[in-house]
């Protein structure tokens, strides 16, 4: 790789250690085990509360994320388009990750474009977007 899920891991820590929540985007629900992984080991001396929303939770499990969520108990959350849902709400969210942004539909762009004005969002991507 070229250091993106670093940069993201440092971009995150900033925010919660400032106060705030993270929400990380990611295509592929087998991405979003990849980095709940990865953001775990990474910050595992840390106090963070960090989880995933993914189809491999129960609809039980979902909820009581969603709810954390919202009461701020999750400084970071990763997950699918999922993240997008209008049920999933942050008490404090200040940094929004978004990795493989070109594989996202428009109607996740435009929920997204909503945060934008309020959050930060860095947006990262491995593919090469040609100039025209």
């Amino acid at each position: 790789g070229f250091g993106k899920t670093e940069i993201a891991i440092r971009a995150a820590f900033k925010a919660i250690d400032s106060g705030y929540q993270v929400a990380v985007l990611v295509p592929t629900t087998v991405l979003a085990e990849q980095h709940l992984r990865t953001f775990t080991q990474r910050m595992a001396e840390f106090p963070f509360e960090i989880a995933a929303l993914s189809r491999f939770s129960t609809k039980r499990e979902q909820r009581e994320v969603v709810a954390r969520a919202a009461a701020g108990q999750i400084d970071l959350l990763i997950g699918t388009h999922r993240l997008v849902s209008p049920d999933v709400q942050f008490q404090n969210l200040g940094l929004v990750v978004i990795d493989e942004e070109q594989r996202f539909g428009v109607a996740v762009k435009e929920r997204l474009k909503a945060l934008r004005a309020s959050v930060d969002v860095l947006t990262m991507t491995a593919t090469p977007i040609p100039r025209t």
